[in-house]
């Protein structure tokens, strides 16, 4: 179901140039509604095609007023239920409340190192598309080197 926007918590991200959910909504369906003739409330953001909402939850995720809100479907969150992310610095906090009361919250961290700074192979040389040409080199080599002509290769 789509996301949508409590502008009684909503400030339109009044410290940044843009909004927040605007910058990271991969669909590009925030927007603010600068002069309020979108949503009869000025400088508020809003979702302007619901139906289009690809509900990856990014806008969600990264208000910092905690103003955006997902509407679940029944077989995920039923009738009464409400799930709410709260990004913290270090973390996400989902909180998952049940049309009975009872409350779950769920916590993972976020990415603490810079993009790209991540190390694929850990130490180890990266592959070659030539080492895979040759059959035999696919049983060879690393840690495990074995008799390709037992795999019926060679």
């Amino acid at each position: 179901m789509p996301t949508y926007v409590r502008t009684d918590k909503c400030d339109g991200c009044k410290d940044l140039d843009q909004p927040a959910c605007e910058h990271i909504c991969p669909h590009d369906l925030m927007k603010l509604d600068a002069d309020g003739s979108g949503t009869g409330h000025a400088m508020k953001a809003f979702n302007q095609e619901p139906e289009q909402c690809w509900e990856c939850y990014a806008c969600v995720k990264i208000c910092p007023q905690n103003a955006i809100e997902c509407r679940h479907y029944a077989d995920i969150c039923p009738m009464g239920g409400s799930v709410q992310p709260l990004r913290g610095d270090d973390s996400i906090i989902w909180t998952i409340r049940f049309r009975n009361g009872a409350m779950k919250r769920f916590k993972f961290p976020v990415r603490t190192t810079p993009e790209g700074s991540a190390d694929p192979y850990g130490g180890e040389p990266a592959a070659r598309l030539d080492d895979i040409s040759d059959p035999a080199k696919l049983f060879t080599g690393g840690t495990h080197a074995c008799d390709p002509s037992q795999f019926g290769v060679i």
